[in-house]
């Protein structure tokens, strides 16, 4: 049993590790690709979607693209199939050179969510180029002394094709003296030697001319020739020799050109003209012969262009020295290019994302790499962003990172950021780069509409014509677009509301302006509320509410209306004055009220006409009637007055009103007759009749006096109760207590109960006297609340 549970422990020890070591390889395995050089442009390299393990069309959800170090376009990604394609026929000659293998780094972006794929495009070589030899004339001196099997290098020629289809042997046309043989150099090259097979003989054979094959191992095979001509020379038994065999050479990338590189120095022992020796490159490719020179008599080798560690680290050139009687020695110099740091670092964008949605969580902005083309701490790089902006900088794998945001969003605060991505290296002296991307914040539906006033008064005049402009209410959005333009709207006021609030205003819907829809009353509706309503036009509307208040501005469209004495054609009102009364004899007072307001409601009194025009005078503001002189002997008994009442608006509105007076020796004198009692004079008895219409009239004032005054004082205590004898309106005239002060008519303020009977067919006026008389004038001000009151009591 024990034997069992330890097999199985190490059963799973052994799979756990599997399991790690397959992530393992899942994370750092790149993919490869293979493809020959000169392939046709939309040639199928790989399926990308299939390698990776994708569905079809997961490449294009994920926002999957295709990034090079050097920002070129080899391939073509079908983000919709998943095929990888050639984007353009590669050279591998162009694309690496001599190294092999030709590997191209790419890698595979997938944005949603963020991750990198590293992959590899290998160009494979075919045998599209033939060896070269730079010389058309290989130039040799051979001394007849010497002896067979010497060997003579010769320069070697150049493909630019590497592996198989590189410089594979040498061949030389047939000949009794030479034969070739091939050499690997220490690069993994090859080169050619002439090998001496007998002596030559100058006398019998000065020059000889060979031709030198070099071919390459493709299929088919390329070649190229060059002639090697060989001059037989007098004997010079000693070669030059170099102080060292091997040379190396430092020097900084960014070295002016002319610099000396390195001295190299040779010795002959011979003497004379074998003795003098020439400096050259031996086996120089066109890169080496731009750059560098060397000076044939000193041995100087020199810069002759400009370096760039960047391109090359290392060039190894050969350097022969030829005495003159043709022999020569040859070392080698290995030139490294030190880094400096001069080139700065670079920023390549690979996606960006504006606008940005305000008030959204944590949202990929940009995507990009960093890179330094310089080495060690030249090519070490910082990457930073300003402290100021609610951005984060997030590194990820291969130099690239993710800028995002660190908080949401308010594009009413800020509506766009400039972000200034710094990157610096830490080599001496540092270099930086920066660049500048614009996010644009984009607007969100996320604020009310507020009005400039939570409320407004607005006023109208009464009688205005329809459709007339009363105002306008404002509104402001803060948000933008469609979120900030407004619908404005009417709402009732929400613990009143107004009944046939749309017959009464309307408003524009887009510009917020206030219309009164029909003509309105001042002394029907002297204001009203109501609130506006603004929406936006967002996805999902906000709102905001103001008050509205419209007052009615009063205008003079009301005439006086005369409360006492009342015209009753049927019973006209006569005043009796004793014919002992004094000047300033208060026989009476005109009683009258204006719907109007204000100044409109102003009252003024003048007599008209008088039968005895000095016997009587009216107050102008009082109304009341008063003796100007006694009466005398010679004034008629009956006497009549016309005194008008006039208001004082503009224009100004009247109304007059008639005064019958029957002068009496004393309140005991029958009655005299009234002019409308003519014809019954001839019938009844002159004194009987008068009198007793005296006495029934003068009962009758009495009694209502005082039956209005108890009824005043109990609606004094009760608030609104209706008075006792007052019938309960019927129709549009509800009775109200009136409080008529004495601006307009009276000296005192007056309470008056108005009882239209509605069933009667005539509508009587009851009035009484003041409940509590003051003593002194009241201010005309007041009459402006008491005519109002008043004309809704008359349902005017």
């Amino acid at each position: 049993m024990e034997a069992r549970l330890e097999r199985a422990a190490r059963y799973r020890q052994v799979l756990f590790l599997c399991v790690i070591l397959g992530l393992s390889w899942a994370v750092t395995e790149s993919l490869q690709y293979f493809v020959e050089e000169e392939t046709e442009r939309g040639t199928f390299v790989a399926n990308l979607a299939k390698d990776l393990g994708l569905g079809v069309g997961e490449l294009s959800d994920r926002g999957s693209r295709i990034v090079f170090d050097q920002n070129t376009g080899f391939l073509l990604l079908n983000s919709l199939t998943g095929d990888l394609l050639l984007n353009e026929n590669l050279d591998r000659e162009e694309l690496c050179g001599p190294i092999e293998p030709c590997v191209v780094p790419f890698q595979l972006l997938l944005e949603k969510p963020f991750q990198i794929i590293r992959a590899e495009l290998q160009v494979r070589d075919i045998n599209d180029h033939s060896p070269v030899f730079l010389d058309r004339e290989i130039l040799l001196k051979i001394s007849e002394s010497t002896t067979p099997g010497a060997t003579f290098l010769l320069e070697r020629a150049q493909d630019s094709d590497t592996g198989t289809n590189s410089l594979t042997n040498y061949t030389i046309s047939r000949n009794a003296y030479f034969h070739i043989n091939v050499h690997d150099g220490a690069q993994g090259d090859i080169f050619p030697e002439l090998v001496l097979d007998q002596m030559l003989d100058r006398e019998e054979m000065p020059e000889l001319s060979l031709t030198l094959t070099a071919l390459d191992g493709g299929s088919p095979p390329r070649s190229g020739t060059t002639l090697v001509r060989i001059l037989v020379g007098d004997i010079n038994d000693n070669a030059p020799e170099f102080v060292q065999s091997f040379y190396k050479a430092k020097i900084p990338e960014n070295s002016p050109v002319g610099s000396l590189v390195i001295a190299v120095s040779a010795r002959d022992l011979d003497t004379g003209s074998n003795a003098e020796m020439v400096y050259a490159f031996f086996y120089a490719t066109e890169r080496i012969l731009k750059m560098f020179q060397i000076n044939s008599t000193s041995g100087n080798l020199y810069l002759k262009a400009d370096l760039d560690y960047e391109v090359i680290q290392t060039y190894t050139l050969t350097i022969q020295a030829k005495d003159g009687g043709g022999l020569s020695g040859k070392c080698t110099v290995v030139v490294e290019v030190t880094d400096i740091n001069d080139n700065p670092p670079e920023i390549l964008m690979s996606s960006l994302n504006s606008p940005i949605a305000e008030n959204t969580p944590e949202t990929v902005v940009a995507v990009f790499r960093i890179r330094d083309r310089d080495s060690g701490n030249n090519g070490k790089m910082v990457c930073s962003i300003q402290d100021d902006i609610p951005f984060l900088l997030k590194p990820s794998v291969e130099n690239f990172y993710t800028l995002v945001t660190e908080k949401p969003l308010d594009r009413e605060w800020i509506t766009e950021y400039n972000i200034t991505i710094t990157v610096t290296d830490l080599g001496t002296p540092r270099l930086k780069t920066q660049h500048t991307i614009t996010v644009l914040v984009s607007d969100v539906n996320d604020n009310a509409p507020t009005f400039t006033q939570s409320s407004y008064t607005l006023s109208v005049p009464e009688n205005n014509s329809p459709a007339l402009h009363i105002g306008s209410v404002s509104a402001t959005d803060s948000d933008s677009g469609t979120n900030a333009q407004l619908t404005y709207s009417l709402l009732p006021p929400p613990h009143d509301p107004l009944p046939g609030l749309a017959s009464l205003v309307s408003i524009n819907a887009d510009t917020g302006q206030l219309f009164a829809l029909r003509a309105l009353d001042y002394e029907a509706l002297r204001a009203f509320e109501f609130r506006v309503r603004a929406t936006d036009r967002g996805a999902s509307p906000l709102s905001g509410q103001a008050r509205v208040r419209v007052r009615v501005l009063d205008a003079n469209d009301n005439a006086p209306f005369v409360l006492h004495p009342l015209q009753n054609a049927s019973a006209p009102c006569t005043e009796l004055l004793p014919r002992a009364a004094q000047p300033g004899y208060l026989l009476t007072k005109v009683v009258a009220v204006d719907a109007d307001a204000g100044q409109n409601a102003w009252l003024s009194f003048q007599l008209l006409q008088a039968s005895e025009p000095g016997l009587f005078s009216v107050w102008a503001h009082s109304g009341e009637v008063r003796t100007a002189r006694p009466p005398g002997e010679r004034d008629a008994p009956r006497q009549r007055l016309l005194v008008l009442v006039r208001d004082n608006g503009q224009p100004p509105l009247s109304a007059s009103v008639t005064l019958h007076v029957l002068l009496v020796d004393g309140f005991s004198q029958p009655h005299l007759p009234g002019p409308e009692a003519a014809a019954e004079r001839a019938q009844a008895d002159p004194l009987t009749g008068p009198l007793v219409v005296a006495l029934a009239s003068v009962s009758s004032l009495f009694l209502c006096w005082l039956l209005l005054f108890v009824a005043l004082r109990l609606c004094g205590r009760s608030g609104r109760a209706a008075l006792p004898g007052c019938p309960a309106p019927e129709g549009p005239f509800p009775g109200q207590l009136l409080d008529v002060s004495g601006a307009g008519t009276l000296a005192h303020s007056y309470q008056y109960e108005v009882c239209l009977t509605g069933g009667t067919g005539t509508s009587d006026f009851k009035f009484l006297k003041p409940i509590v008389p003051n003593l002194l004038p009241q201010s005309t001000g007041r009459n402006v609340e008491e005519n109002s009151a008043l004309q809704s009591s008359l349902g005017f």
